[in-house]
């Protein structure tokens, strides 16, 4: 492990002109539309000073006051998935030269060098899991490309949303040593303890020229990673392996889809949901045509289209297609279930549908 150092709020600036220095394009969460989005920043008075979120099922609320502190909020919409896996993107083109044969090119991504500053440790998580599916097996050369110069500056949770409870996943409030963050910071009120993770976070910090951190500011630290961990009000069952293979005829998935709007936001929010489709767009000159690869979500109609036939035509098998994959099937691909307990299907969920007590009312075999 690493030196624990300690930056002031008011020399926060001396990051980001050694991210410049080094050649990062700094992003950080910024207000915009009523959420916390990643952006593009090149100084630390861009950082979301005095936001606020309120969160609660179906509810996502941002409010602003004179708080000395950057990240104290949970969440947004977006966790990495946006940055590495891209929401619509071309993987090949192809177009009739002048003697009219047809000339395919693949398309690919250019690498660049991004510092994202202020990754939660679900968000670290979740990024393992993509990481084992696009980089593991078959290389995925769109999402190698974005992944190659990514530098992750993370953010140890301490003011975590009333949706949150990745303490019963095991991936938060606090990032585990080997969660694959570049910098990892713990925010007090008047500045950042920080470590690094990784030999190019090692550089950066070095750069600094910083002091260690105080033993009351590494004892304020941990303060509040505990409280941050007592604060949590949801979790997962500890039998869901067990029980929720048995509950495939359970009466609650009619009951839950009569409140499913089958929008597909849970899939487009949650960090870990890789599904995606793919499509011709071809230009109105019938010259070119792009092959599209573009997000999808297992609660659209037309995702288990088989041969003919809707394997899933429900909404109740659609959202048990989703739910047991996450909590029960996933632990066969990944290792682990495939949900990191960031909350944000909740908050995001137009009727407020909570993935935690669905997994409770199932796993009991009772009814709500």
């Amino acid at each position: 492990m690493s030196q624990h150092v300690f930056l002031s709020h008011r020399d926060s600036q001396r990051l980001f002109d050694a991210l410049d220095r080094a050649g990062y394009q700094a992003q950080a969460p910024q207000p915009k539309d009523g959420a916390l989005v990643f952006s593009p920043i090149r100084q630390a008075s861009d950082l979301p000073w005095g936001q606020h979120d309120t969160q609660r099922p179906g509810h996502y609320r941002l409010s602003q006051d004179d708080s000395p502190r950057a990240f104290a909020w949970a969440n947004g919409p977006q966790a990495l998935k946006p940055q590495l896996f891209a929401p619509s993107e071309p993987l090949w083109q192809v177009a009739r030269d002048a003697d009219g044969k047809l000339r395919f090119q693949a398309c690919a991504p250019k690498p660049q060098k991004r510092a994202l500053i202020g990754v939660r440790p679900c968000d670290l998580a979740a990024l393992a899991i993509h990481d084992a599916h696009f980089l593991g097996g078959e290389r995925d050369g769109h999402y190698a490309a974005r992944r190659e110069g990514l530098l992750l500056v993370a953010v140890n949770c301490s003011h975590p949303a009333q949706t949150c409870f990745c303490v019963s996943t095991g991936d938060g409030p606090a990032a585990k040593e080997d969660s694959g963050y570049d910098l990892l910071l713990d925010e007090l009120d008047d500045g950042f303890v920080i470590r690094a993770g990784s030999g190019a976070g090692e550089q950066l910090l070095a750069g600094l020229a910083l002091e260690a951190a105080t033993p009351g500011q590494l004892a304020s630290a941990k303060g509040q990673q505990h409280q941050a961990t007592q604060g949590q009000l949801r979790h997962l069952p500890d039998n869901m392996a067990s029980a929720l293979p048995n509950q495939m005829t359970h009466p609650q998935w009619d009951k839950v889809a009569e409140r499913c709007l089958a929008c597909g936001n849970c899939t487009a929010v949650c960090p870990t949901c890789f599904c995606h489709s793919e499509r011709e767009q071809p230009a109105l000159d019938g010259a070119s045509s792009e092959h599209l690869r573009e997000w999808d979500s297992c609660f659209s109609s037309g995702h288990s289209y088989l041969h003919g036939h809707l394997v899933r035509e429900s909404g109740a098998q659609r959202y048990r297609q989703w739910l047991m994959h996450k909590l029960a099937w996933w632990p066969e691909q990944f290792g682990r279930i495939g949900c990191v307990g960031c909350g944000r299907c909740i908050s995001w969920c137009p009727v407020g549908i909570d993935i935690s007590a669905e997994a409770h009312l199932l796993c009991q075999g009772g009814e709500a």
